[in-house]
Order: C-alpha cells, then structure tokens, then sequence
C-alpha cells in the first residue's frame, strides 16, 4: 500500500495571502468553513489533508441514471413525468455548457467575487426552466433508503438536510452571479430506496418525491468576507467547541 501522507502537495489548493491571484473555493469547501473555521484553516492554508473516503457508489449511480433520464427529454424538449406529476410548467433547460456546470472538476458554475478575489465554484446536478416566469430552477438529485415517507415538511426540517439547504443556496447565488435570471425556489429530486419488499430480486424499487425549497441567498456574501479574513490569518482559528474533528485532533495528540 502507499504510505500516507498528512499534508497536500499541489500548491495550487493552498491559500497565499500574498498572492494576487484569485484562490477557488469549491461549495464544499465553503460548507466546511460554515461547519468548522479551523479545519478550513487547516486544509486551506496549512495544507493539512483529511483521510480520504471511498466515493457513494450507489448514490453516484443514481445521479448518473437520472442524468441520462433528464437530458432524453432535454433533448425532446419535453416535460418529465415527475413535472407533469406535480402540475409544473417545467422543461429540463437546454445550455451548450450543461456538461461543464455538472461537473465541479472541470470548472463547474463559477464566479469571482471581486471584493475577496475568490471564486466560488461547484458542480450542479441538473437545472430545469420555468416556462411562465423564464427562470432557471435548479434542482439537486438525493438518494436515500428510509422506513418513513418523504414529506416536505420533515425533509427540509431535518437537522442533517441543513447542509442540503446551504449547497442549494450557494447554486442560486453561483448562478445569478452568472447573470441567469434564477427562482427563489429550486427543488431536491428524492429517491427512496424501498425497504419493504419481500425479496431484492436484482432489483430496488425507488419512490421519488419532489421537495420545493426556497432559498436563502442573503448570508452568501457576508460569509465569504468572514472567510477571506481568516484565509489571511497568521494562525489558525481557535479550536471549535461543536467540531467532532478539532476533538478527534486534540484528544490524539496527547498520545503522540
């Protein structure tokens, strides 16, 4: 096996306060500054690597198939069932860059924020457009297997969709950076794996359920002058008292 190592190497993914060159901050980058500020410090400007973990194979499945379900009727300029279903004048939306937005490794929606000379970035799972208003919608794809059903009210109040919720608001904000005119309510694509029936068969059933979400796009900016300021600390933040990690951290240094 390949000896493990505890710090990056591409100097490129760590943050130079005396460069001026503008530094990429993908949207899961931004959710781990919101999540913990040392950590963001750590990896950011240290250059301090978590362990790496496995890809979600089954979830990525699903995003691919419903990738390829979507762009047949992008191609057709058809409405989806699931459009039809929910009485939405929606069609998947049609854009020469589509393929580049999806995927956050080739540049995905992005935008340089002038006053902090980051660029926030991220990779979008599919946008549809709204027909009457001639907005964009964007719409994030989430696999799941649970017991209960799907409802609205407790998808979106659920303590760990919080996450969701803030990804969704940074798409809008990308986006309407970009110039697009974008709805205050884009939507999660909910498919839920079935775990009532008597046998696998080679198979799983999915029930999908769309979630309406109005965002939140007021703290975006806020948050990323927070950010530039401790990407130009000259130490890390204090240790955050909620952060698993920073106490994963602490605690096994004393056996060091």
């Amino acid at each position: 096996m390949k000896e493990a190592t505890s710090f990056r190497v591409r100097k490129n993914s760590l943050y130079d306060k005396r460069s001026n060159t503008p530094f990429k901050i993908s949207r899961s980058k931004f959710s781990n500054f919101l999540s913990c500020k040392r950590c963001f410090y750590l990896d950011r400007v240290i250059g301090l690597k978590e362990p790496s973990m496995p890809g979600w194979a089954l979830n990525s499945a699903v995003d691919e198939l419903l990738k390829k379900e979507f762009d047949q009727y992008r191609k057709e300029q058809k409405k989806h069932p699931i459009m039809i279903r929910n009485n939405l004048d929606f069609i998947p939306y049609q854009h020469k860059d589509l393929d580049v937005w999806r995927n956050s490794l080739k540049g995905g929606i992005s935008y340089l924020d002038k006053k902090t000379n980051l660029i926030l970035h991220g990779g979008i799972d599919d946008i549809w457009f709204d027909q009457k208003e001639k907005k964009l919608i964007v719409v994030d794809y989430k696999a799941q297997s649970s017991n209960y059903p799907v409802s609205i009210a407790s998808y979106l109040g659920s303590e760990w969709h919080l996450s969701y919720k803030l990804q969704m608001d940074i798409y809008v904000h990308i986006l309407r950076k970009m110039n697009f005119y974008v709805s205050d309510t884009s939507y999660f694509y909910v498919c839920n794996g079935e775990k009532n029936n008597n046998s696998f068969e080679n198979k799983m059933d999915f029930k999908t359920t769309l979630v309406p979400y109005k965002v939140d796009t007021s703290w975006i900016e806020s948050k990323l002058t927070e950010m530039k300021k401790v990407l130009d600390l000259d130490s890390p933040p204090n240790i955050e008292p909620t952060c698993e990690k920073c106490a994963y951290l602490k605690g096994g240094k004393n056996y060091i």
